[in-house]
C-alpha cells in the first residue's frame, strides 16, 4: 500500500528525516515510534504530502506521490488525523462526519454516516455538539471523518493522546478491527501499551534514522531502541 524510500528532510542545516525506508501494508496496523524530535511527525507530513522531501520518494500502491498535493493524495485513499485535535466544534457529530461522506459520495451520505458512527462508538452522541465532547470522544470523531472519505490507507498522530485507559483500550480494539477488515492502518503513538498490542509491524526512529523494524516483540528485545527510546543502557 505505502512504500517510503530513501527519504531525507532537511531544514537548513537541521536533518529532520536521514534516509528511511519504510511500507505500509493493507490488513495491517503498522507503528511508528520513537522519542520527541525524531522525526515521526515530519515523516507523517512527507507522506501525506503536508512536507516535500529534500530526496527520496513516496510511493502510494506502487505509485510515486512524492510531490502531489495533499489532496489529490487523498482523493487516491489516504486519510490522516493530526496530534492536535482537529474537530468542527461547533457542528454536531454527525455533521462533523458528514461533511468529509459528502466529498466523496451524494448517495446514501446519511446512511453511510450513521453506520460510520456506529462502527467507531459514536453513535449514542451523534447529535451532540462536537466541542461539547471529552477528548476521548473527539478523537473517535476525527477518525470517524476520515473514514468517510473511504481511505486505504489511514495515518494517525497520536490518536490515543488525552484518552483514559477505557478509551485507548476501545481505540485499540477499533484498529484492530479496521485492519481486519483490509485497511491498512499506520500510527504515531507514545503509548508503549497501545503500541504493543495492536501493532503487527514497528519501526522506530531516533534522530531522524530508522533504527528498527520488526515484530512488536522483536522491537522490544532491540538493543538500539532500548536504548534510544526506553533510556536503557
Amino acid at each position: 500500500m505505502l512504500r517510503v524510500d530513501q527519504v531525507v528532510v532537511r531544514f537548513g542545516g537541521v536533518v529532520a528525516v536521514d534516509h528511511v525506508s519504510l511500507a505500509a501494508e493493507s490488513g495491517r496496523v503498522t507503528g511508528l515510534i520513537g522519542p520527541n524530535g525524531a522525526g515521526k511527525t515530519t515523516l507523517f507530513n512527507v507522506i501525506t504530502g503536508v512536507q516535500i522531501p529534500t530526496s527520496g520518494t513516496v510511493l502510494l500502491e506502487g505509485s510515486d506521490v512524492t510531490r502531489l498535493a495533499v489532496h489529490r493524495r487523498a482523493r487516491r485513499g489516504l486519510a490522516r488525523t493530526f496530534q492536535r485535535l482537529e474537530v468542527f466544534a461547533s457542528l454536531s457529530v454527525r455533521d462533523n462526519v458528514r461533511v468529509a461522506a459528502e466529498l466523496t459520495t451524494l448517495v446514501r451520505v446519511g446512511e453511510r454516516v450513521d453506520d460510520l458512527l456506529e462502527k467507531v462508538g459514536l453513535g449514542d452522541v451523534a447529535d451532540r455538539i462536537t466541542g461539547d465532547l471529552p477528548t476521548g470522544l473527539a478523537r473517535l470523531v476525527e477518525i470517524a471523518r476520515a473514514l468517510a472519505t473511504q481511505p486505504r490507507l489511514l495515518l494517525l498522530d497520536e490518536p490515543a493522546s488525552g484518552l483514559d485507559e477505557h478509551e485507548t483500550r476501545r481505540l485499540g480494539e477499533l484498529l484492530r478491527t479496521l485492519a481486519d477488515d483490509g485497511l491498512g492502518v499506520l500510527i504515531v503513538e507514545h503509548d508503549m501499551n497501545l503500541v504493543m498490542k495492536v501493532c503487527d509491524v514497528i519501526h522506530v526512529l531516533d534522530l531522524g534514522h530508522l533504527i528498527a523494524s520488526g515484530s512488536p516483540d522483536e522491537v522490544q528485545q532491540d538493543r538500539r531502541v532500548l536504548e534510544a527510546y526506553l533510556g536503557a543502557s
